[in-house]
């Protein structure tokens, strides 16, 4: 039951922060979106660094000083994975007129939808394999560092989950639709997870590389896409300093729960 939960709680996170656009008005201010967007972030590198990364050299340390090995080989593979993802999948970022990927004749909307499920995908992975470690024994991972990983990264999809469904409201969607779109990015977060997991549990040496595969992949989406997002536009020192704020309440979580 404590697993179920701890996959759950990152897709409860965007559901709750789709449902900002019940009460909030038509769009996000410029300044909030980039707050909200350098918070994310922030959240993200410091769970890739303590939950995934630092976990998988530790995990190889009977590798003596090649212990780096599986977890830069991972890290790599979740960059190139994400890209390929990237390159494969039309999708359209905020505040870009140009969607990316492969012509289609998608909506702006759906393809808006789809550059936020790119992104999750990567954190539903980091859940389901750090969860998958817990599973398997591995006294180096508990299940409270487990869910403090999927505690910080639903509180960073908080505003993810706003960051969506209010654009959506924007471009004329129903508050109703709105919501259901940004819902709807979020199911990609259990499903990976899952996916995860069952993997993991097939192949349990593997668990190094699935750990830095998942650090990879959520790097890639922060350096690709939120941080050319928090600095958009005229310059404002917003970004970095929710980032810091992001980064330390995921440091935190980690080191204090895990």
């Amino acid at each position: 039951m404590k697993v179920i939960i701890g996959i759950l709680i990152p897709f409860f996170g965007t559901s709750l922060g789709a449902a900002f656009v019940f009460f909030m008005r038509k769009s996000l201010s410029d300044m909030l979106q980039r707050a909200l967007t350098g918070f994310a972030a922030g959240v993200m590198v410091a769970a890739s660094i303590w939950s995934l990364l630092i976990p998988a050299i530790d995990q190889s340390s009977e590798m003596g000083k090649w212990s780096f090995v599986p977890a830069t080989v991972g890290f790599w593979a979740g960059m190139m994975f994400l890209l390929m993802l990237d390159t494969v999948i039309p999708h359209l970022h905020q505040k870009s007129e140009k969607a990316e990927g492969p012509k289609s004749q998608f909506k702006r909307t759906t393809m808006m939808i789809l550059a936020v499920t790119l992104h999750n995908i990567p954190e539903g992975m980091a859940v389901g394999v750090v969860y998958a470690g817990y599973l398997s024994g591995n006294a180096k991972i508990t299940v409270a560092g487990a869910f403090a990983l999927a505690l910080g990264i639903a509180i960073q999809n908080l505003p993810e989950g706003a960051i969506i469904s209010m654009p959506l409201r924007a471009e004329g969607m129903k508050k109703s639709k709105a919501f259901l779109g940004g819902v709807l990015s979020g199911i990609v977060e259990p499903i990976g997870a899952v996916l995860t997991i069952l993997a993991a549990s097939l192949i349990v040496p593997a668990l190094p590389y699935l750990l830095s595969f998942a650090a990879g992949a959520m790097l890639y989406v922060v350096v690709e896409e939120l941080i050319p997002e928090m600095s958009q536009g005229t310059h404002s020192n917003i970004g970095t300093v929710c980032f810091a704020l992001g980064f330390s309440v995921m440091m935190v979580l980690d080191v204090a729960l895990g």
